[in-house]
């Protein structure tokens, strides 16, 4: 019993970071002048959904109930990405914010697959996962890098 508990907790951890992650794409979306980059976000945003739906399949097939909210972190990033739309903002910005967001998710998920504690089904699940984040991050990186 311990283990699903262990593993519902970390899985629900990571829930929370990749639904901020979504949210983010979402939001990068709607503040983007590039239509590619709008398409490009929209698309990120929804396979972070998916997800999601895979990472809350494996809590509620452990018998838990499964995170369906964000971070307050991430709500307090909304709010100053909110403040950054008065002053102005432009693409570049745009994909630093979100370059920013994938570090930190990456580095979760990259935690959670460190964790001795957590079963062999789940950890499979993470790894799945973490094959999308981690193609996501890199991606921003690369364009972060040749934005600058």
């Amino acid at each position: 019993m311990a283990d699903r508990e262990h593993d519902i907790s970390t899985l629900n951890s990571l829930i929370a970071t990749t639904l901020d992650s979504a949210d983010g794409y979402e939001r990068a979306a709607e503040d983007a002048t590039d239509a590619g980059l709008k398409q490009l976000f929209t698309t990120r945003g929804r396979e972070r959904r998916g997800t999601v739906a895979s990472l809350q399949s494996q809590v509620r097939a452990l018998g838990g109930t499964p995170e369906d909210e964000g971070t307050t972190l991430a709500a307090m990033h909304r709010v100053f990405l909110d403040l950054k739309k008065v002053v102005g903002n432009d693409n570049k910005r745009v994909i630093e914010e979100v370059e920013r967001g994938e570090d930190h998710i990456k580095a979760k998920f990259e935690s959670a697959l460190k964790d001795t504690d957590i079963t062999t089904e789940t950890r499979a699940v993470i790894q799945t996962a973490f094959t999308s984040v981690k193609s996501g991050h890199d991606q921003m990186s690369a364009m972060k890098r040749a934005a600058e």
